[in-house]
């Protein structure tokens, strides 16, 4: 460990599989001591090179096998009490990483240190005995963690009214939905007291109520000082609990920063913004016969397509579309969410110009200003749509399509004025307040 505020230390991680070894393996350790014993030569380096970091290698002497490397060369740090999230397409290294820290697996080469108590949830069910009762494997569990039974006693009751499978509490855990099972694995993993805990993907499955539990229960962990390693693919989510976030691309580690800074790169990788969205293709545009999608821009008060807008200036959101087939009247709307997933507002285009009037074939830019001093500091995300009217019907609907981060003032001159902490709520404005004063003279 580089010093003692360090919770993980992940050095030149490395993971590599080989797929195609089968027929080159054998099914005893009897078997296996005395081939080697035959030729330990040859043994020694075939086996050597299943755990030996070697990026040289390849498969041109063994036709049958070919080789992945999930991780390569990853290395960070994370502190104590740090909310860290780690997002990534699919066969980024994710789910590899969090293995390799829950030592379920081991590396293939470099090193991984972690201090303090790990209580990790990986799938659904991860550590659960199928043929064991709720109860039993939560004991199971908090003894794994190194628990005492009165320290399980007096975490039970709350464990089991999180998960809300009390009724089903005695029954054994093979007998559960994928639901419930995923709904008490979370909940042992966050209550038995672990200085890290190690989630993956949790709010795969569960309703919408259970993932906001899971959300809250995770900051309360976070805020608690206890440290939080989070793999998702749920970018609201992630840019809700994480102030730093790293992205994990082919193995690598791509970009290790700022949360809203990581979530941008991410969903644009071709290294543009994710304040703006293009379709050059007519191919891939969304739409149809009558309509299609082109563009759709955050931009500044100036005009400029950008990321970060200061809470003190309006944001303009601009939509380019173009009509094909003349005669329909058209509903261009957006839907605005924070990074908690909740939906703040949505409006409509309600420009006179084009209100309840047929549009003819053309390229429509339709644009909305945000006043400033209005949203709330924080990632906002938005969803685009198009309807047709009488009959309503969808043109084209894209979900988190763009997004952009709301950097608030402490110069004293926005809605927070002096307060120097977090200000809560899903908006900001900037409200005028009056003062009577009566002297006592």
């Amino acid at each position: 460990m580089s010093d003692s505020n360090t919770a993980i230390l992940v050095d030149n991680i490395s993971k590599r599989y080989r797929i195609g070894l089968k027929d080159d393996m054998h099914d005893s350790l009897l078997r296996t001591a005395i081939d080697f014993i035959k030729s330990p030569i040859q043994n020694y380096r075939k086996y050597r090179s299943l755990y030996v970091f070697d990026e040289k290698d390849n498969d041109s002497n063994n036709s049958s096998s070919s080789i992945i490397w999930p991780l390569r060369g990853v290395s960070f740090e994370v502190k104590c009490g740090e909310v860290i999230g780690i997002i990534g397409r699919n066969g980024a290294g994710k789910s590899t990483l969090l293995k390799i820290l829950s030592k379920v697996t081991d590396p293939t080469g470099g090193r991984a240190e972690i201090r303090g108590r790990v209580s990790s949830l990986l799938e659904v069910g991860t550590g659960f005995h199928p043929d064991l009762t709720g109860r039993e494997n939560i004991y199971l569990n908090g003894t794994i963690l190194g628990m005492r039974k009165t320290e399980i006693d007096r975490k039970f009751d709350q464990i089991v009214d999180f998960s809300e499978v009390e009724k089903f509490i005695d029954t054994p855990v093979k007998r559960y939905s994928s639901g419930m099972r995923v709904r008490l694995a979370f909940s042992v993993a966050a209550h038995l007291d672990p200085e890290i805990l190690l989630i993956d993907e949790v709010l795969a499955v569960g309703d919408a109520k259970f993932q906001q539990k899971c959300l809250n229960k995770m900051e309360d962990v976070g805020q608690e000082g206890r440290t939080v390693f989070f793999v998702s693919h749920n970018m609201l989510a992630v840019s809700r609990l994480c102030e730093r976030v790293i992205l994990l691309d082919e193995g690598r580690v791509q970009i290790d920063d700022e949360s809203h800074k990581v979530i941008s790169r991410y969903l644009c990788p071709e290294g543009g913004s994710s304040a703006e969205k293009v379709w050059s293709d007519p191919a891939k545009a969304p739409g149809d016969k009558i309509a299609r999608l082109w563009a759709v821009r955050v931009k500044n008060a100036d005009g400029i397509v950008k990321t970060d807008m200061d809470i003190r200036k309006d944001i303009l959101l601009e939509l380019e579309f173009e009509v094909l087939e003349s005669g329909s009247i058209l509903l261009p709307g957006l839907q605005f969410f924070n990074d908690s997933g909740l939906e703040l507002f949505a409006t409509d285009d309600l420009d006179p110009e084009w209100r309840r009037k047929p549009r003819p074939v053309g390229r429509y830019v339709s644009t909305v200003a945000i006043p400033g001093n209005y949203l709330s500091e924080g990632t906002h995300f938005v969803h685009v749509s198009l309807t047709t009217v009488d009959p309503y019907i969808k043109q084209f609907f894209e979900p988190n399509i763009v997004s952009f981060n709301v950097v608030d003032s402490f110069e004293g001159d926005a809605a927070r004025g002096d307060w120097p902490y977090k200000f809560g709520g899903v908006v900001r404005p900037f409200l005028n307040w009056t003062t009577q004063y009566q002297s006592r003279t």
